[in-house]
């Protein structure tokens, strides 16, 4: 397609000589751009089509970068990467090695705080504005925030904080389309635009200068005046909250009416205080299969663009819907059985409990703290919380793991959906760190699954235990394509030997069951018997398989998609010593460093966790490293 004004737009500073006709052009351009290359790659589409004309509103007002713009998670940041440096390395958004599909501070100066998990933009912002005043720095300092990231507490938390201080400091609602108060738009909209006039703000603060020098009756005058002021405001604006909290509210306004939030944006640009413009945006704007569908249409991979179906791959069903599904099952003998997650109903297979057995399903919104917290609530009184949220949101909520579950030895079912390299989302979303910080809490017990079977055997298990908190972490992906068997309890804290050898023993946990398996076959080839064990448990380990282990081999090898660090290979050592056996063990897992982002077959071979890669790793370990004494010695890569 012929751009007229798109590949002129090199930064905001280029953005800012178009008039603004010319900015509605650019903004028609920008959605055929984003919907042409998004189509063949994949990403996230519907937030960013919805946030076109507000963020190029946002830079054709203020002076990023030296105004500082901050955005909240990084779906709708995509058109900001495209005006700032980024267009003609945009088609390798979330490809390995390409850009990022978030905010990231070494990718862009423009890139102020970098955000993966929601909720954060306001805090962060308020930081750098606490920083400027002590600079004695002039910059204006600007958090876009969605309507669904003020689901999480943290954002009530930096406002109360920002209307307390007192900073200078405005903040962007992106309203997707799903109103405070729909019904009092044309009313709010009319005292909106009014208010944001110099004239009305110029008349205000002289109002309150001369009634400041009349002494009590110049107080009552203000009181009046204020009570009738915030009277309007909670009649005719939904912003009643935000003024309750300190900030002083606008809105709402058309988010896709780029004359009007120019307009806006000038006006409240220099005025003092915490300021909160609330603006309502489409999901999806311009693209009709995105609007009529914007769930579906928010993540996506390679899609036809005529009519926005997903190219997806015939095959066996994802671990998530395997999850979903024998979650019902349960759910449907066990009244006591409850599903709970944190606005990923879709992405934690929970829709499917939702749709068939809905009073048992709830959504507490971006609060994974108020989430755990909650089930702990219920398991109190005999209910047994299922709670499915994705390992690397989890840890926003390791307190409450510990104070309100572990401490009280309730009976939660932890869920984790996407353990170990998740993919495209990169490192704030990558689930590496699961094995180890829920390994540490004492009465927890962890598991991780080597095939779909295990994990609805696993499922039925944590269920099914009784015994204080229990938590099982599985990969995204697809099944094995095996067929449904029978759900059963697996004995707590038994592994299995899946292939017998005499060279070197491999335990392994979860997908990387499977890679230690092909490892196997390779290494086969090459005149070494390597025995495979599915150790299951990460804790408690099985001390009694391990002992048998160390006292058949010379050699352990264990591995891991969890950080080296206090996982699972730690877990087999602190096991080896309980044995008393001396044995040379080789732990293979991931780097003490963030992984990029790429396919997980891309990654797994970066960090040597292919089965190539540990087949190497282990003839290297046997034959270079190895030696006939028995002696204690961690390598670790």
């Amino acid at each position: 397609m012929e751009y007229k004004y798109l590949y002129s737009i090199n930064s905001p500073e280029d953005l800012r000589k178009l008039s603004v006709n010319e900015l509605k052009a650019l903004a028609q351009e920008i959605r055929e751009f984003l919907i042409d290359t998004i189509s063949q790659i994949g990403g996230h589409l519907g937030a960013s089509l919805g946030s076109v004309e507000l963020t190029l509103a946002l830079h054709y007002v203020f002076n990023t970068p030296y105004d500082k713009l901050i955005w909240d998670v990084g779906h709708q940041g995509y058109i900001h990467k495209i005006i700032t440096g980024r267009r003609d390395l945009f088609h390798t958004i979330r490809q390995f090695q390409g850009i990022s599909g978030f905010l990231k501070r070494s990718e862009s100066p423009y890139d102020v705080f970098g955000a993966g998990h929601a909720s954060t933009s306001i805090s962060a912002a308020l930081g750098v504005a606490t920083a400027r005043d002590f600079m004695d720095e002039k910059f204006k300092v600007v958090a876009v925030i969605g309507d669904g990231a003020m689901t999480g507490g943290m954002a009530y938390e930096a406002m109360n904080n920002a209307g307390i201080l007192k900073k200078d400091l405005i903040v962007v609602l992106n309203d997707n389309n799903m109103s405070i108060a729909p019904n009092v738009w044309s009313i709010s909209n009319y005292f909106s635009s009014l208010t944001v006039t110099g004239a009305y703000n110029k008349f205000k603060s002289n109002v309150w200068d001369l009634t400041g020098k009349l002494d009590s009756v110049g107080d009552r005058i203000r009181k009046v005046a204020g009570r009738l002021e915030s009277g309007m405001k909670a009649i005719v604006t939904p912003g009643m909250l935000f003024e309750a909290l300190g900030f002083r509210y606008f809105g709402p306004f058309n988010g896709h009416n780029i004359s009007q939030l120019i307009t806006t944006f000038r006006e409240v640009k220099d005025l003092k205080g915490p300021l909160l413009v609330h603006v309502t945006t489409e999901k999806g704007k311009g693209y009709l299969p995105a609007e009529e569908d914007k769930q579906k249409l928010h993540g996506v991979v390679a899609f036809d663009k005529v009519t926005g179906e997903q190219f997806k791959k015939e095959g066996p069903p994802s671990l998530t819907r395997v999850f979903g599904e024998a979650l019902v099952e349960i759910a449907r003998k066990n009244p006591k059985v409850i599903g709970v997650t944190a606005a990923m109903p879709d992405g934690t297979g929970l829709n499917i409990l939702q749709k068939e057995l809905p009073s048992k399903f709830f959504d507490v919104g971006i609060a994974e703290q108020h989430a755990i917290t909650f089930s702990a609530g219920m398991a109190t009184q005999g209910y047994v919380p299922v709670a499915a949220i994705y390992s690397t949101f989890l840890q926003r909520a390791f307190d409450q793991i510990i104070h309100d579950v572990a401490i009280q030895h309730l009976h939660v079912v932890f869920v984790l959906d996407r353990g170990g390299l998740v993919g495209a989302d990169g490192p704030t979303h990558h689930g590496t760190f699961d094995l180890t910080y829920l390994r540490l809490i004492p009465g927890m017990v962890v598991m991780a699954p080597r095939d779909e079977d295990e994990l609805r055997d696993m499922l039925l298990t944590a269920v099914n235990h009784k015994d204080g908190p229990i938590a099982l972490r599985y990969p995204r992906g697809n099944a094995s394509g095996l067929p449904k068997k029978e759900m059963k309890e697996i004995p707590i804290g038994k592994g299995e030997v899946l292939r017998t050898g005499g060279d070197v023993a491999i335990l392994a946990v979860g997908l990387m069951v499977q890679h230690a398996l092909k490892a196997a076959d390779l290494l086969e080839r090459d005149g070494i018997h390597a025995e495979v064990v599915n150790m299951r448990y990460v804790k408690p380990v099985d001390i009694e398989l391990l002992d048998e282990i160390a006292g058949k081999f010379d050699h352990i090898v264990t591995v891991e998609d969890n950080t080296v660090k206090g996982g699972f290979g730690s877990a087999v050592l602190e096991g080896l010593q309980e044995t008393g056996k001396a044995v040379r063990v080789m732990m293979l897992g991931l780097p003490d460093s963030f992984v990029e982002h790429g396919q997980p077959s891309q990654l797994y071979e970066l960090v040597g966790l292919h089965p190539a890669g540990i087949a190497e790793k282990v003839t290297h370990f046997i034959n270079v490293e190895g030696s006939s004494s028995k002696e204690s010695v961690l390598v670790s890569r």
